[in-house]
Protein backbone atom coordinates (compact mmCIF):
# COMPACT_ATOMS: atom_id res chain seq x y z
CA UNK A 1 0.00 0.00 0.00
CA UNK A 2 1.53 3.37 -1.18
CA UNK A 3 1.53 6.28 0.81
CA UNK A 4 -1.61 7.85 -0.87
CA UNK A 5 -3.50 4.53 -0.16
CA UNK A 6 -2.32 5.02 3.46
CA UNK A 7 -3.56 8.45 3.65
CA UNK A 8 -7.20 8.53 2.35
CA UNK A 9 -7.74 4.75 4.70
CA UNK A 10 -6.70 7.26 7.56
CA UNK A 11 -9.43 10.25 5.81
CA UNK A 12 -12.28 7.73 6.53
CA UNK A 13 -14.18 9.43 9.46
CA UNK A 14 -16.36 6.17 11.10
CA UNK A 15 -17.74 8.49 13.62
CA UNK A 16 -18.91 10.55 11.24
CA UNK A 17 -20.14 7.42 8.73
CA UNK A 18 -21.76 5.82 11.99
CA UNK A 19 -24.14 9.04 12.31
CA UNK A 20 -24.80 9.31 9.39
CA UNK A 21 -26.02 5.88 9.01
CA UNK A 22 -28.45 6.61 12.05
CA UNK A 23 -29.73 9.44 11.03
CA UNK A 24 -31.14 7.32 7.45
CA UNK A 25 -32.23 5.15 9.66
CA UNK A 26 -34.23 7.31 11.48
CA UNK A 27 -35.54 8.53 8.31
CA UNK A 28 -37.68 5.99 7.67
CA UNK A 29 -38.46 5.60 4.16
CA UNK A 30 -40.96 2.63 4.13
CA UNK A 31 -42.33 0.87 1.00
CA UNK A 32 -44.48 0.41 0.17
CA UNK A 33 -45.77 3.73 1.19
CA UNK A 34 -43.72 5.92 -0.96
CA UNK A 35 -42.02 7.75 2.00
CA UNK A 36 -38.54 8.35 0.84
CA UNK A 37 -38.49 11.91 1.06
CA UNK A 38 -37.34 12.00 4.43
CA UNK A 39 -34.20 10.16 3.76
CA UNK A 40 -33.50 11.27 -0.14
CA UNK A 41 -32.90 15.06 2.50
CA UNK A 42 -30.85 13.40 4.67
CA UNK A 43 -28.79 12.27 2.38
CA UNK A 44 -28.71 15.52 0.31
CA UNK A 45 -28.04 17.37 3.16
CA UNK A 46 -24.85 15.16 3.65
CA UNK A 47 -23.62 15.41 0.38
CA UNK A 48 -23.76 18.55 0.17
CA UNK A 49 -21.85 19.62 3.57
CA UNK A 50 -18.88 17.16 1.79
CA UNK A 51 -19.01 19.36 -0.96
CA UNK A 52 -20.50 17.63 -4.37
CA UNK A 53 -22.57 18.22 -6.66
CA UNK A 54 -26.02 17.29 -6.25
CA UNK A 55 -28.52 16.85 -8.07
CA UNK A 56 -32.30 15.55 -7.39
CA UNK A 57 -35.23 14.27 -9.69
CA UNK A 58 -38.72 14.12 -8.43
CA UNK A 59 -39.89 10.44 -10.03
CA UNK A 60 -43.28 11.00 -8.14
CA UNK A 61 -44.86 13.74 -5.55
CA UNK A 62 -42.07 13.39 -2.53
CA UNK A 63 -40.32 10.73 -4.38
CA UNK A 64 -36.82 11.99 -5.54
CA UNK A 65 -34.25 10.29 -6.67
CA UNK A 66 -30.16 11.83 -5.09
CA UNK A 67 -27.44 11.93 -7.39
CA UNK A 68 -24.22 13.10 -5.51
CA UNK A 69 -21.02 13.45 -7.27
CA UNK A 70 -17.34 14.20 -6.75
CA UNK A 71 -16.29 15.45 -10.28
CA UNK A 72 -12.44 14.13 -11.74
CA UNK A 73 -10.10 16.41 -13.29
CA UNK A 74 -10.72 15.22 -16.54
CA UNK A 75 -14.16 15.88 -18.15
CA UNK A 76 -13.71 12.89 -20.53
CA UNK A 77 -12.43 10.24 -18.42
CA UNK A 78 -14.73 7.32 -17.21
CA UNK A 79 -15.70 7.38 -13.39
CA UNK A 80 -17.19 4.78 -10.99
CA UNK A 81 -20.87 4.61 -10.12
CA UNK A 82 -22.44 3.65 -6.71
CA UNK A 83 -25.87 2.73 -6.99
CA UNK A 84 -28.45 2.77 -3.94
CA UNK A 85 -32.02 3.25 -2.56
CA UNK A 86 -33.81 4.67 -0.14
CA UNK A 87 -36.74 3.05 1.00
CA UNK A 88 -37.13 0.19 3.39
CA UNK A 89 -39.38 -2.57 3.40
CA UNK A 90 -41.93 -2.03 6.53
CA UNK A 91 -41.13 -2.88 9.72
CA UNK A 92 -43.78 -4.95 11.08
CA UNK A 93 -44.47 -6.49 14.00
CA UNK A 94 -42.38 -8.24 16.65
CA UNK A 95 -39.85 -5.56 17.73
CA UNK A 96 -37.59 -5.39 20.39
CA UNK A 97 -37.15 -1.86 20.09
CA UNK A 98 -38.58 1.33 18.37
CA UNK A 99 -37.16 -0.18 14.62
CA UNK A 100 -36.55 3.93 13.28
CA UNK A 101 -35.14 4.96 16.76
CA UNK A 102 -31.27 3.86 15.84
CA UNK A 103 -28.90 2.46 18.88
CA UNK A 104 -25.78 0.69 18.22
CA UNK A 105 -25.24 -1.54 20.94
CA UNK A 106 -23.07 -4.69 20.77
CA UNK A 107 -20.33 -3.03 18.53
CA UNK A 108 -24.07 -3.14 16.09
CA UNK A 109 -26.11 -0.44 14.73
CA UNK A 110 -29.69 -1.49 14.85
CA UNK A 111 -32.85 -0.54 13.33
CA UNK A 112 -34.78 -0.89 9.89
CA UNK A 113 -32.50 -0.10 6.86
CA UNK A 114 -29.66 -0.68 8.28
CA UNK A 115 -28.16 -3.13 6.51
CA UNK A 116 -30.63 -2.87 3.29
CA UNK A 117 -29.70 -0.29 2.76
CA UNK A 118 -28.52 2.82 4.94
CA UNK A 119 -25.52 1.24 5.64
CA UNK A 120 -24.31 1.24 2.40
CA UNK A 121 -25.49 4.06 1.37
CA UNK A 122 -23.30 5.77 4.30
CA UNK A 123 -20.10 4.01 3.26
CA UNK A 124 -20.61 5.36 0.14
CA UNK A 125 -20.92 8.74 1.17
CA UNK A 126 -17.78 8.11 3.59
CA UNK A 127 -16.15 6.80 0.91
CA UNK A 128 -16.10 9.85 -1.31
CA UNK A 129 -15.86 12.22 1.56
CA UNK A 130 -12.32 10.74 2.55
CA UNK A 131 -11.48 10.41 -1.02
CA UNK A 132 -12.28 14.95 -1.28
CA UNK A 133 -10.50 14.89 2.09
CA UNK A 134 -6.99 13.45 0.92
CA UNK A 135 -7.09 15.64 -1.52
CA UNK A 136 -5.89 13.04 -4.41
CA UNK A 137 -7.18 13.60 -7.32
CA UNK A 138 -9.23 11.70 -9.08
CA UNK A 139 -9.31 11.41 -13.72
CA UNK A 140 -12.65 10.80 -13.34
CA UNK A 141 -16.11 11.00 -10.99
CA UNK A 142 -17.27 9.47 -8.48
CA UNK A 143 -21.01 9.26 -8.40
CA UNK A 144 -23.70 7.88 -5.70
CA UNK A 145 -27.13 7.10 -7.41
CA UNK A 146 -29.43 6.80 -4.86
CA UNK A 147 -33.01 5.92 -6.56
CA UNK A 148 -36.60 5.71 -4.67
CA UNK A 149 -38.85 2.30 -4.67
CA UNK A 150 -36.43 -0.34 -4.79
CA UNK A 151 -38.20 -2.57 -2.54
CA UNK A 152 -41.47 -2.46 -4.96
CA UNK A 153 -41.96 -1.27 -8.31
CA UNK A 154 -38.72 0.01 -9.20
CA UNK A 155 -39.79 3.47 -10.57
CA UNK A 156 -36.27 5.20 -9.63
CA UNK A 157 -34.56 3.05 -11.19
CA UNK A 158 -36.63 2.84 -14.50
CA UNK A 159 -36.64 7.05 -13.80
CA UNK A 160 -32.71 6.88 -14.30
CA UNK A 161 -32.77 4.72 -17.01
CA UNK A 162 -35.13 7.14 -19.07
CA UNK A 163 -33.11 10.36 -17.86
CA UNK A 164 -29.87 8.49 -18.97
CA UNK A 165 -26.48 9.34 -16.96
CA UNK A 166 -24.67 12.63 -17.86
CA UNK A 167 -20.87 11.29 -17.06
CA UNK A 168 -19.43 7.80 -18.54
CA UNK A 169 -18.46 5.04 -16.10
CA UNK A 170 -16.08 2.68 -16.33
CA UNK A 171 -18.28 0.28 -13.25
CA UNK A 172 -21.16 0.40 -11.17
CA UNK A 173 -20.50 -0.82 -7.54
CA UNK A 174 -24.60 -1.69 -6.35
CA UNK A 175 -24.35 -0.98 -2.56
CA UNK A 176 -26.17 -3.65 -1.27
CA UNK A 177 -25.71 -6.11 1.76
CA UNK A 178 -23.22 -8.86 0.69
CA UNK A 179 -20.91 -9.46 3.88
CA UNK A 180 -18.81 -7.66 1.67
CA UNK A 181 -18.40 -10.47 -0.76
CA UNK A 182 -17.96 -9.06 -4.47
CA UNK A 183 -21.59 -10.36 -6.22
CA UNK A 184 -20.65 -10.87 -9.97
CA UNK A 185 -23.73 -12.15 -11.24
CA UNK A 186 -26.95 -11.71 -10.25
CA UNK A 187 -30.45 -13.30 -11.25
CA UNK A 188 -33.42 -10.76 -12.30
CA UNK A 189 -37.11 -11.01 -11.29
CA UNK A 190 -40.75 -10.39 -13.48
CA UNK A 191 -44.00 -10.53 -12.23
CA UNK A 192 -46.60 -12.44 -14.64
CA UNK A 193 -50.91 -11.73 -14.11
CA UNK A 194 -52.92 -14.77 -15.06
CA UNK A 195 -56.61 -13.68 -16.16
CA UNK A 196 -58.20 -16.86 -16.43
CA UNK A 197 -62.16 -16.51 -17.26
CA UNK A 198 -64.63 -19.58 -17.60
CA UNK A 199 -68.76 -19.45 -17.39
CA UNK A 200 -71.00 -19.66 -14.34
CA UNK A 201 -73.31 -22.17 -13.34
CA UNK A 202 -75.33 -23.41 -10.85
CA UNK A 203 -73.07 -25.93 -8.57
CA UNK A 204 -75.37 -28.28 -9.43
CA UNK A 205 -75.13 -28.79 -12.57
CA UNK A 206 -71.14 -27.71 -13.43
CA UNK A 207 -71.27 -29.21 -16.55
CA UNK A 208 -73.34 -26.18 -17.56
CA UNK A 209 -70.91 -23.99 -17.03
CA UNK A 210 -66.35 -24.04 -17.48
CA UNK A 211 -64.30 -23.55 -14.15
CA UNK A 212 -61.84 -20.99 -14.12
CA UNK A 213 -60.09 -22.71 -10.85
CA UNK A 214 -60.38 -26.07 -12.05
CA UNK A 215 -58.23 -24.68 -15.16
CA UNK A 216 -55.91 -22.81 -12.74
CA UNK A 217 -55.04 -25.91 -10.41
CA UNK A 218 -53.89 -26.92 -14.09
CA UNK A 219 -51.84 -24.70 -14.94
CA UNK A 220 -50.16 -24.60 -11.29
CA UNK A 221 -49.73 -27.84 -12.08
CA UNK A 222 -48.16 -27.17 -15.47
CA UNK A 223 -45.61 -24.52 -13.74
CA UNK A 224 -44.20 -27.27 -11.09
CA UNK A 225 -43.29 -29.51 -14.36
CA UNK A 226 -41.24 -26.32 -15.62
CA UNK A 227 -40.07 -25.46 -12.45
CA UNK A 228 -38.32 -29.34 -12.11
CA UNK A 229 -37.37 -28.35 -16.02
CA UNK A 230 -35.57 -25.88 -15.28
CA UNK A 231 -33.84 -27.48 -11.83
CA UNK A 232 -32.01 -29.31 -14.19
CA UNK A 233 -29.46 -27.38 -15.35
CA UNK A 234 -28.42 -25.41 -12.67
CA UNK A 235 -25.57 -22.49 -13.24
CA UNK A 236 -23.09 -22.56 -10.86
CA UNK A 237 -23.04 -18.94 -9.50
CA UNK A 238 -27.19 -18.61 -10.13
CA UNK A 239 -28.53 -21.94 -9.92
CA UNK A 240 -31.92 -21.61 -12.51
CA UNK A 241 -35.04 -19.50 -12.55
CA UNK A 242 -37.75 -20.40 -11.02
CA UNK A 243 -41.52 -20.08 -10.50
CA UNK A 244 -43.47 -18.60 -7.64
CA UNK A 245 -47.46 -18.42 -7.55
CA UNK A 246 -47.39 -16.39 -5.03
CA UNK A 247 -51.20 -15.04 -5.39
CA UNK A 248 -54.57 -16.56 -6.67
CA UNK A 249 -57.87 -15.78 -5.93
CA UNK A 250 -61.02 -16.33 -7.89
CA UNK A 251 -64.69 -17.63 -7.79
CA UNK A 252 -68.13 -15.95 -6.81
CA UNK A 253 -69.47 -18.33 -4.81
CA UNK A 254 -69.67 -21.76 -3.43
CA UNK A 255 -72.19 -22.60 -4.96
CA UNK A 256 -71.44 -21.08 -8.44
CA UNK A 257 -69.31 -22.73 -10.81
CA UNK A 258 -65.90 -20.29 -10.61
CA UNK A 259 -66.03 -17.65 -13.88
CA UNK A 260 -62.48 -16.12 -13.20
CA UNK A 261 -59.34 -17.11 -11.71
CA UNK A 262 -56.81 -14.89 -11.50
CA UNK A 263 -52.99 -15.60 -10.65
CA UNK A 264 -50.42 -13.49 -9.46
CA UNK A 265 -46.56 -15.34 -10.82
CA UNK A 266 -43.22 -14.29 -9.59
CA UNK A 267 -40.55 -15.80 -12.86
CA UNK A 268 -36.77 -15.13 -11.48
CA UNK A 269 -34.50 -14.48 -14.40
CA UNK A 270 -31.21 -15.63 -15.52
CA UNK A 271 -29.21 -13.07 -17.09
CA UNK A 272 -30.29 -12.57 -21.03
CA UNK A 273 -33.79 -13.92 -20.09
CA UNK A 274 -36.70 -12.16 -22.12
CA UNK A 275 -39.92 -12.31 -20.15
CA UNK A 276 -41.96 -11.85 -22.87
CA UNK A 277 -40.73 -14.60 -23.76
CA UNK A 278 -41.31 -16.44 -20.99
CA UNK A 279 -44.70 -14.85 -21.35
CA UNK A 280 -45.39 -16.31 -24.75
CA UNK A 281 -44.08 -19.63 -23.73
CA UNK A 282 -46.49 -20.08 -20.92
CA UNK A 283 -49.20 -19.62 -22.90
CA UNK A 284 -48.24 -21.93 -25.93
CA UNK A 285 -47.20 -24.67 -22.80
CA UNK A 286 -51.49 -23.90 -21.85
CA UNK A 287 -52.42 -24.57 -25.40
CA UNK A 288 -50.37 -27.56 -25.83
CA UNK A 289 -52.02 -28.55 -22.39
CA UNK A 290 -55.46 -28.46 -23.75
CA UNK A 291 -56.09 -26.24 -20.60
CA UNK A 292 -57.88 -23.19 -22.42
CA UNK A 293 -60.39 -23.30 -25.05
CA UNK A 294 -64.27 -25.09 -24.42
CA UNK A 295 -65.02 -21.89 -22.95
CA UNK A 296 -61.96 -21.51 -21.04
CA UNK A 297 -59.41 -18.45 -21.69
CA UNK A 298 -56.12 -17.15 -20.67
CA UNK A 299 -54.70 -14.14 -20.60
CA UNK A 300 -51.19 -13.08 -19.38
CA UNK A 301 -49.12 -9.91 -18.71
CA UNK A 302 -45.84 -9.32 -17.79
CA UNK A 303 -46.25 -6.28 -14.96
CA UNK A 304 -42.68 -6.09 -13.93
CA UNK A 305 -39.55 -6.53 -15.05
CA UNK A 306 -35.24 -6.26 -13.31
CA UNK A 307 -32.92 -7.81 -15.27
CA UNK A 308 -30.29 -10.39 -14.27
CA UNK A 309 -26.44 -9.28 -15.05
CA UNK A 310 -23.55 -11.24 -15.32
CA UNK A 311 -19.69 -9.88 -14.79
CA UNK A 312 -16.40 -11.59 -15.54
CA UNK A 313 -14.75 -12.75 -12.60
CA UNK A 314 -11.59 -12.15 -14.04
CA UNK A 315 -12.59 -8.25 -14.49
CA UNK A 316 -10.48 -5.23 -14.08
CA UNK A 317 -13.74 -4.08 -11.66
CA UNK A 318 -14.07 -7.33 -9.65
CA UNK A 319 -10.15 -8.00 -9.25
CA UNK A 320 -9.59 -4.40 -7.94
CA UNK A 321 -13.17 -4.76 -5.94
CA UNK A 322 -12.31 -7.83 -3.83
CA UNK A 323 -8.34 -6.43 -3.58
CA UNK A 324 -9.59 -3.24 -1.73
CA UNK A 325 -12.05 -5.34 0.45
CA UNK A 326 -8.44 -7.34 1.30
CA UNK A 327 -6.75 -4.13 2.22
CA UNK A 328 -9.83 -2.29 4.06
CA UNK A 329 -9.26 -5.26 6.75
CA UNK A 330 -12.26 -7.95 5.64
CA UNK A 331 -12.72 -11.08 4.20
CA UNK A 332 -14.13 -12.04 0.34
CA UNK A 333 -14.89 -13.98 -2.09
CA UNK A 334 -16.22 -13.83 -5.74
CA UNK A 335 -19.92 -15.58 -5.52
CA UNK A 336 -23.60 -14.78 -7.47
CA UNK A 337 -26.73 -13.50 -6.01
CA UNK A 338 -30.24 -15.39 -6.61
CA UNK A 339 -31.57 -12.18 -5.31
CA UNK A 340 -32.07 -9.62 -7.97
CA UNK A 341 -31.18 -5.67 -7.83
CA UNK A 342 -31.52 -2.66 -9.56
CA UNK A 343 -27.75 -2.89 -11.14
CA UNK A 344 -29.54 -5.09 -14.22
CA UNK A 345 -31.21 -1.90 -15.36
CA UNK A 346 -27.16 -0.37 -15.42
CA UNK A 347 -25.82 -2.98 -16.89
CA UNK A 348 -28.19 -4.08 -19.23
CA UNK A 349 -29.09 -0.66 -20.53
CA UNK A 350 -25.91 1.49 -20.11
CA UNK A 351 -23.53 -1.84 -20.65
CA UNK A 352 -21.48 -0.78 -17.63
CA UNK A 353 -19.80 -3.69 -15.76
CA UNK A 354 -21.19 -4.00 -12.38
CA UNK A 355 -20.88 -5.81 -9.29
CA UNK A 356 -22.54 -5.75 -5.94
CA UNK A 357 -20.88 -5.12 -2.81
CA UNK A 358 -22.08 -3.51 0.33
CA UNK A 359 -21.81 -3.82 4.61
CA UNK A 360 -24.61 -6.18 6.01
CA UNK A 361 -26.05 -9.75 5.31
CA UNK A 362 -28.77 -10.37 3.19
CA UNK A 363 -30.41 -13.73 4.53
CA UNK A 364 -29.52 -12.81 8.07
CA UNK A 365 -30.58 -9.05 8.59
CA UNK A 366 -32.24 -7.67 5.61
CA UNK A 367 -35.88 -7.65 6.07
CA UNK A 368 -35.97 -9.53 9.27
CA UNK A 369 -37.12 -8.87 12.49
CA UNK A 370 -34.68 -6.56 14.52
CA UNK A 371 -32.58 -5.59 11.51
CA UNK A 372 -28.76 -4.66 12.40
CA UNK A 373 -25.44 -4.24 10.83
CA UNK A 374 -21.85 -4.35 12.47
CA UNK A 375 -20.56 -1.30 13.17
CA UNK A 376 -16.62 -2.57 12.09
CA UNK A 377 -18.47 -3.75 8.73
CA UNK A 378 -19.29 -0.46 7.93
CA UNK A 379 -16.13 1.06 8.18
CA UNK A 380 -14.49 -1.74 6.15
CA UNK A 381 -16.85 -0.93 3.47
CA UNK A 382 -16.36 2.66 3.62
CA UNK A 383 -12.25 1.81 2.96
CA UNK A 384 -12.82 -0.06 0.71
CA UNK A 385 -14.51 1.62 -1.52
CA UNK A 386 -12.66 4.59 -1.09
CA UNK A 387 -9.53 2.40 -2.14
CA UNK A 388 -11.16 0.98 -5.27
CA UNK A 389 -12.33 4.62 -6.70
CA UNK A 390 -8.94 5.76 -6.01
CA UNK A 391 -6.90 2.49 -7.95
CA UNK A 392 -9.31 2.65 -10.67
CA UNK A 393 -9.38 6.31 -11.18
CA UNK A 394 -7.02 7.74 -9.41
CA UNK A 395 -3.86 9.94 -11.82
CA UNK A 396 -1.11 6.87 -11.20
CA UNK A 397 -3.14 4.07 -11.53
CA UNK A 398 -2.10 1.42 -8.86
CA UNK A 399 0.04 -1.27 -9.53
CA UNK A 400 -2.00 -3.97 -7.38
CA UNK A 401 -4.31 -5.34 -10.35
CA UNK A 402 -3.14 -8.70 -9.52
CA UNK A 403 -6.11 -11.35 -8.59
CA UNK A 404 -5.27 -12.15 -4.82
CA UNK A 405 -4.13 -15.96 -4.71
CA UNK A 406 -7.47 -17.62 -2.27
CA UNK A 407 -10.06 -15.68 -3.90
CA UNK A 408 -12.43 -17.95 -5.45
CA UNK A 409 -16.26 -18.41 -7.52
CA UNK A 410 -18.58 -19.80 -5.00
CA UNK A 411 -22.48 -20.00 -5.63
CA UNK A 412 -24.35 -18.85 -2.42
CA UNK A 413 -28.22 -19.55 -2.74
CA UNK A 414 -29.93 -16.32 -1.37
Amino acid sequence: MNAAEAGLLAAVDEDALLRLAADLVAAGGENPGGTEAATAGVLTEAARRIGLEVEVAEVAPGRPNVLATLPGTDPDAEGLLFLGHSDVVPAGPGWSRDPFAPLVSGGRLHGRGSTDMKGGLAAVLAAISALRASGTPLRGPVTLACTVDEEDLGLGIRALVDAGLARRYAGCVVAEPTDLETVVACRGDSYLELEVAGRAAHSGRPSDGRNAIDAASRICALLREDQERLQRDPDPLLGAGTWNVGVISGGRGTSIVAPSCRLSLDRRLMPGEDPDLIRDGLLRGISEAGIDGGGITVDARVTMRMPGFRTPSDHPLVRAATLAVADAGARTRITGWTAACDGGFVAESFGIPTIVLGPGGLNDQAHQVDESVGVRELGAAARAYALLALRLLGTTPSRRTDHRPGTRMEGRTR
